[in-house]
């Protein structure tokens, strides 16, 4: 399995490419501003195709180069932050501060992406073949904001400069946690649609489900292990108390 990181985006939002070896079928996993900037280069030098991309929250820090990123690729998001994708800002749309200054960053206008679509239904009950080769599940984990999602998959990335994680030789249980859990931290609650006590009941859940040997792979920052994040993170043993 192909599996690969970037940071280089607004925010340092992580940017996740997925592939089979074999199918050469990527999924993107959130693109933050930027990120419209590496993950052409990323398909094209290890011979992908853009598949789908799949995005864990609506945030515009996840989700701003979502249009020049998948062209006419399905776009996938949580039906609660869907309406999220008409003004990720959450601002008047009509803002020429806001523009001139996300335009000396170098980052392109807000588009909505043509092909768009809730998350399946059936991704919540069971993993499925969302590109050819990469099968996972959704789990609905509510706080950051109404939507935000974690997916879960396993595999052994191919080793790569770029990968986000090292070879093992077997396959990993791999989580796609968004801005729901970081390496010693959570998502904030104190954005629009954020929840104090639905992200406490998020955390108390992971914690039930999740299996201690997964490796995270979080929104922001350096991945971590459900192992880790149990006996560290303050913010799991206060939900948990």
């Amino acid at each position: 399995m192909i599996f690969l990181r970037n940071s280089q985006t607004y925010l340092e939002s992580n940017t996740y490419i997925l592939a089979d070896d074999d199918a050469r079928e990527a999924l993107v996993v959130d693109t933050g501003a930027g990120s419209h900037a590496w993950i052409p280069q990323a398909l094209k030098s290890r011979g992908l195709t853009i598949g789908a991309v799949l995005l864990t929250h609506g945030h515009a820090d996840h989700v701003w180069d979502v249009a020049a990123v998948a062209g006419s690729a399905p776009v996938y998001l949580p039906a609660p932050d869907m309406y999220r994708m008409d003004n990720p800002l959450g601002v008047s749309p009509a803002d020429p501060t806001r523009d001139l200054v996300l335009s000396r960053l170098g980052f392109q206008p807000w588009t909505k992406p043509d092909n768009l679509h809730e998350l399946p239904t059936n991704m919540l009950s069971g993993p499925i073949e969302i590109v050819r080769g990469i099968h996972m599940r959704a789990v609905p984990a509510p706080g950051h904001t109404e939507g935000s999602t974690i997916f879960l998959l396993e595999g052994d990335p191919t080793p790569d400069k770029e990968g986000a994680m090292m070879s093992t030789g077997r396959k990993e249980q791999i989580m796609l946690s968004g801005d729901v859990l970081f390496n010693n931290g959570v998502g904030r609650t104190d954005l629009p649609g954020g929840d104090d006590q639905k992200m406490a009941a998020t955390l108390r859940l992971l914690v039930q489900i999740i299996k201690p040997e997964t490796y995270v792979f979080p929104g922001h920052g350096p991945h971590t292990t459900m192992f880790h994040e149990v006996r560290h993170n303050q913010f799991l043993h206060h939900a948990m108390s």
